[in-house]
């Protein structure tokens, strides 16, 4: 009757290494997953820029403007324009549009967001 017992369930011991190994994974796991998703946020803010930086040079070369000439951002989105939903930094950053001569900034410069 005694062996039946002991070989149904778990000791308390084997519980705590089972936990302990998941804690260590979750160690490691961590970090990295909170690193790959905020070099995730700065690919995709790189890309918001890239996206406007080619809407200023399109809408500069149909309007034949200058490269000191600033558009909006109403030039730039819309049915009509070459955007059709302004992007959004997924850090919570601003954009700043420029002159066409300048490229397109993010308020988030500093931590990576840049062209």
């Amino acid at each position: 009757m005694r062996k039946l017992r002991k070989s149904r369930g778990f000791t308390l011991v084997e519980i705590m290494i089972v936990v302990l190994i998941i804690g260590i994974l979750l160690a490691i796991a961590v970090p990295n997953f909170i690193k790959a998703r905020e070099s995730s946020r700065v690919r995709t803010c790189v890309a918001n820029l890239k996206q406007i930086e080619a809407a200023k040079e399109q809408w500069a070369m149909e309007n034949k403007k200058t490269s000191t000439d600033t558009p909006v951002q109403a030039d730039l989105e819309g049915a009509n324009g070459y955007i059709k939903k302004w992007p959004s930094c997924p850090s919570g950053g601003t954009y700043t549009i420029n002159d066409v001569a300048t490229a397109p900034a993010c308020s988030l410069a500093a931590q990576g967001h840049t062209l």
